[in-house]
């Protein structure tokens, strides 16, 4: 079976709804400030862009503090076509450990992963619906580790649930990823060594921990 070009899905989606009058707003969910460099960058050229800082998982709180901190100065600091504004969503991480309750020892990149994806995408599409807006996506798709078929399933379904347009992307394609890397090193950004949740962040220890055991 031929994999989904999500990024051409993309194009199509841009080339069909934008740049041809009224330019629409998008509701883009960011996990931090690095993933949503290369993201802000190539949608604001399209879009009227708010992004939404929605991360239940993070931990700890400190953690939590400091990405929305450097998400916040990189859209002041960072020039675009169109206007990008900030929108922080609720901080309860309950809300997180009631959506994976039961899979917490399941490996990073499997279905704990997965329920956070759409815990976070379905408070997008919520929004997006309460707020009109006319898409809403999310920066997931740009991290190599992140499953970008699994993240634009849940985009689709939830576009059919609240009935507003999905955007899918995978902004790893074409060097977004790289670009991701080079901007946050222009910007100076601070980039976290895990992917959120305290279950990353154990995980993530323990293989730096074996690493330099090995090196001894």
């Amino acid at each position: 079976m031929n994999k989904i070009n999500y990024q051409t899905m993309m194009e199509s989606l841009i080339k069909e709804h934008c740049d041809v009058g009224e330019i629409p707003r998008l509701l883009l969910h960011s996990c931090c400030g690095p993933c949503s460099s290369y993201c802000i960058k190539l949608l604001s050229e399209h879009f009227l862009v708010t992004v939404l800082y929605y991360n239940p998982n993070i931990f700890p709180p400190e953690e939590y503090a400091h990405r929305a901190e450097e998400q916040k100065r990189f859209i002041e600091a960072f020039p675009t076509k169109n206007p990008v504004v900030f929108l922080e969503g609720r901080f309860e991480p309950k809300e997180f450990y009631d959506a994976v309750k039961g899979y917490e020892d399941v490996p990073e990149a499997g279905e704990r992963c997965f329920l956070c994806y759409e815990l976070r995408l379905r408070e997008t599409a919520r929004i997006a619906k309460e707020q009109k807006f006319d898409f809403f996506t999310t920066t997931l798709s740009i991290s190599p580790l992140k499953n970008a078929e699994k993240l634009n399933e849940i985009g689709k379904r939830l576009e059919e649930e609240y009935n507003v347009k999905y955007l899918y992307s995978d902004f790893k394609k074409k060097d977004g990823y790289k670009q991701s890397t080079e901007i946050s090193k222009q910007y100076d950004m601070y980039r976290q060594y895990y992917c959120g949740c305290v279950f990353s962040k154990n995980e993530r220890d323990r293989q730096i921990a074996a690493k330099e055991e090995r090196e001894e």
